[in-house]
């Protein structure tokens, strides 16, 4: 160990005599708005810290993770002549623009609405270091320089924390700053000009906003606030600048380590800093392929009249001479910024928290969190572009942050610790496609496969254990049978039987097969309804519904049962269609022109597409409420479902990829070109639009970003892989393994299925009867109500269950089928009930795929050599292995 001696030039640490703020410990701190305007960070891996731009201002810094906030809001506070107050952020119109496409260094031109003076700013991180630097120039436009005092106020959130922050006033050798720690996180803040006066307080009570609106100047100047919410802040020395000035916000460990990264980047002309920055990302970008070339889709325009479209949403740019918006490359900026730089592979959803000024310290993860299907949907866009690298890492971290089960947690920290406990099957389906998908375009070879292999295995055995009903469906808020959940789930166990035969399991791979094409058979039965209410009025036979109970609608519906949807609104279940339906065609499992998802589109459109001035765009469900109330007040917390659900630009793009599949070219680029209208002036693509009547007082307009999360990764990636698609004539990311099973070769199988947790009571003539159970067994089972019986064992699948099929097929409709098991695990003990399964009538036949729909263009592979809610509890009843399913989530 060293002793350090005491520097008597850096003064570091709070003064235990100084003068203490009072007020503690301030008003409830909540987080900033969650619509960003900018995001960035430094290439290089020796910069940790990621920032946020809204309003005018910086909104948010995360360091040392991305996982982690490290402060709310960095902006100015200007006073003048008259008892003039003004705050940048609510005072001022902005314009923002990248410097260069696809690059995270913003010009930001801040203008009094009053017309007295006007702010520019140059933001960056430094490369070299963990520091955000701003080049700062105050211009007045009525008086003179002297007339007007210029304030910086910043609030920490250090640790991810907004109430127990300690601020003071300090110095790092002659240089003076403002100093901020919690636990072991600490900030120094300090600029190239002088301060004339610094203070540190309580927000709401004693912090220098309320200082200067009182007072017209800062008069308070305390030395510390401590176990509160603070501001910190100070005087800029406009004389001695002459208007100009560098801004430095540095983080390490340690205060004084915080103090010296912040003088080492203001010892750098800001100039070199900044043009280091841009080379290292320009150096990136050069890596990708060329989507955005003249070959590939005519994007030259963006939708710029939509984009620039003259209302208050959009701000007035002045355009860099050759500097024209370029979706592709902020796309991809965007994915870049939201990766880890501690854990390769790791990315978070979103540099936000929805509805952020509503919300508090209780949300501590907001998006800035992994979901496993928010990294593989953002990483199907890095592959779409090339980004091959990042996308082996991608899959390096989800197999080791895999857990025992085979699953991966429904959310989870950077270091693979969760944070919601739902378990979503979609989540544990996409990484086998991913794996499928980054083989097939060479990100990974041939060699490496087998070293996935076991992920792979553990993950379709946890897929087949826990299914076909999912916990929580990808929105995160209903179990059950979920179409798209079902449609990854089927998709990846066929890629899992592939794998299984080529590493030399071909019994486990047999397993597999027969269990997706036992569940591709009962879609249908489970999640498609006719000769409803819906259905009569839209005139249509009938529809696939967004989720239904397990074991399905059809023995809900036999049964004389209705049930609705708590968080569809208190609508009857099969009533509730969603965009989801589509995910049947985008993974391969039904031809786009089966007369059952054309019958669904049509319900589709009418209950959640909304008609905006840049094309179409999709609500998630009917009664969905995960948005902001009609008339444009945030919704208080995750429980509070009196909102409504905006569309979703990112369903746009997958109707854009449907079209795709079903031959409309020119459909697909009008969703294209729609969602490029959905983004913000530099590109960025929200979560949700805003889709009614304008509400100017809420900064709300019909077709701009809601109040949601802005950029959402996996929109921009729903974008890239559009691009790609429409480039290639066809879906990306449709696998080929489905596609030629169920929609060329039209495969089936005689099997029907029954086990605990998918208990039904009839099942359709010429079926065998599988069961599946968790645990070996004897089954005893009669054809002819007990009149005579036979006994026969499970055989063990080496995937966790246990099962046997029942010589049923023979049996006639009205036929009654009964079985009891027992159990040679436990001591020979039988069930103590008897299980009765009636015979039904045959399944219809499957409507004839058309002819014009099974020709497709295959993509050549490597394994065909000849050719993302609520915190409210969800239950699912499993008699072998209950369980209470909690859903925290995104939404």
């Amino acid at each position: 160990m060293h002793n350090k001696e005491k520097d008597e030039s850096a003064i570091t640490e709070p003064d235990a005599g100084g003068n203490r703020a009072p007020g503690a410990p301030g008003i409830r701190p909540t987080w900033s708005p969650a619509a960003k305007a900018g995001v960035g960070c430094a290439m290089s891996a020796m910069s940790r810290l990621w920032f946020t731009v809204g309003r005018g201002i910086v909104n948010e810094i995360y360091h040392p993770w991305i996982d982690q906030a490290a402060i709310r809001d960095l902006g100015l506070i200007v006073t003048g002549p008259g008892d003039f107050f003004s705050e940048e952020q609510k005072h001022c119109t902005y314009d923002i623009q990248m410097q260069e496409p696809g690059i995270p260094a913003y010009r930001l031109e801040n203008h009094c609405v009053e017309g007295r003076y006007r702010i520019n700013k140059e933001i960056i991180a430094d490369p070299g270091r963990d520091v955000l630097l701003q080049r700062i120039r105050f211009v007045p436009l009525q008086g003179a320089l002297g007339d007007f005092r210029l304030y910086v106020l910043m609030s920490p959130r250090l640790g991810d924390q907004g109430k127990d922050n300690a601020g003071w006033v300090g110095a790092y050798r002659h240089r003076p700053m403002l100093f901020a720690r919690h636990e072991g996180h600490a900030l120094a803040m300090t600029t190239s000009a002088g301060w004339l006066r610094r203070s540190v307080g309580y927000v709401g009570t004693s912090d220098a906003w309320q200082d200067i609106h009182q007072h017209g100047q800062m008069t308070w100047e305390y030395d510390c606030a401590d176990h509160g919410h603070i501001a910190l802040a100070g005087e800029i020395d406009l004389k001695q600048c002459g208007g100009e000035f560098v801004l430095a916000l540095a983080f390490d460990r340690a205060p004084q380590a915080a103090a010296l990264n912040a003088c080492l980047s203001l010892h750098l002309p800001f100039a070199e800093v900044r043009d280091l920055y841009v080379s290292q990302w320009k150096d990136w970008q050069s890596t990708l392929g060329p989507l955005d070339d003249p070959k590939s889709v005519d994007l030259a325009n963006d939708n710029a009249e939509q984009r620039n479209r003259p209302d208050r949403s959009r701000p007035r740019v002045n355009p860099i001479p050759g500097n024209s918006a370029n979706l592709y490359r902020t796309s991809m900026m965007t994915l870049a910024v939201h990766r880890s730089k501690q854990f390769l592979g790791a990315s978070v959803a979103s540099l936000s928290v929805p509805w952020g000024e509503a919300r508090g310290d209780e949300d501590l993860g907001g998006y800035h969190l992994v979901w496993a299907r928010d990294l593989a949907e953002e990483t199907l866009g890095m592959l779409a572009a090339g980004a091959f690298k990042e996308a082996y890492g991608v899959l390096n971290y989800l197999r080791a942050t895999q857990k025992n089960s085979g699953g991966w947690p429904q959310d989870m920290w950077l270091d693979g610790c969760a944070y919601g406990k739902g378990e979503q099957l979609d989540e544990a389906a996409l990484p086998i496609l991913l794996l499928n998908f980054a083989h097939r375009e060479g990100a990974v070879q041939d060699g490496q496969v087998e070293s996935f292999w076991p992920m792979v295995r553990d993950a379709a055995a946890f897929i087949i254990r826990s299914g076909p009903a999912t916990g929580e469906d990808r929105w995160e808020n209903t179990p059950g049978l979920s179409p798209y959940t079902l449609a990854t789930e089927i998709a990846a166990l066929l890629v899992a039987a592939r794998l299984a035969n080529q590493f030399g399991e071909e019994r486990l791979g047999e397993y597999f097969r027969e269990t997706a094409d036992l569940w591709n058979d009962q879609i249908e039965p489970w999640t498609y309804v006719t000769d409803t209410p819906l259905a009569k009025q839209l005139g249509i036979e009938g529809y696939y519904i967004r989720i239904a109970p397990a074991p399905g609608m059809k023995s809900m519906l036999r049964r004389g049962e209705w049930p609705c949807m708590q968080q569809a609104k208190g609508l009857p279940t099969a009533e509730v269609v969603s965009p989801d339906a589509l995910a049947l065609v985008r993974f391969g499992l039904r031809a786009p022109d089966d007369p059952r998802i054309l019958n669904t589109i049509k319900a589709i459109d009418a209950m959640t597409r909304r008609e905006l001035p840049a094309g179409p765009c999709w609500r998630r469900y009917n009664g969905d409420y995960y948005g902001e109330h009609d008339d444009g007040t945030l919704t208080q917390s995750h429980g509070d479902h009196s909102g409504t659900g905006r569309s979703w630009p990112l369903l746009t793009g997958e109707r854009g990829h449907y079209e795709l599949a079903a031959g409309n070219t020119e459909r697909a680029k009008k969703m294209l070109d729609a969602m490029a209208g959905f983004a913000s002036e530099v590109g960025l693509l929200p979560e949700q639009v805003w889709d009614i009547d304008d509400v100017p007082q809420h900064d709300l307009y019909r077709g701009r970003a809601s109040s949601s999360a802005m950029p959402l990764a996996w929109t921009h990636s729903e974008f890239i892989r559009l691009l790609r698609s429409i480039r290639d004539g066809k879906v990306f990311d449709c696998p080929d393994d489905a596609w030629e099973r169920y929609v060329n070769n039209q495969s089936s199988t005689d099997l029907s299925l029954w086990r605990f947790d998918h208990q039904v009571d009839f099942f359709p003539a010429g079926r065998r009867v599988r069961l599946e159970l968790t645990a070996r067994a004897i089954v005893r089972f009669s054809l002819d109500r007990w009149a005579t019986t036979q006994e026969q064992p499970t055989k063990d699948t080496g995937a966790g269950l246990h099962i046997i099929d029942l010589p049923t097929a023979a049996m006639k409709p009205g036929d009654v089928l009964i079985f009891t098991f027992r159990w040679t695990t436990d001591g020979d003990r039988w069930e103590g009930r008897d299980f009765r399964l009636t015979v039904d009538e045959p399944s219809p036949a499957k409507p004839a795929t058309p002819s014009s729909a099974r020709p497709r263009a295959q993509t050549q592979t490597k394994h065909q050599r000849s050719t993302k809610d609520d915190h409210s509890t969800a239950s699912s009843s499993q008699a072998q292995r209950a369980r209470t399913v909690r859903a925290t989530s995104k939404n």
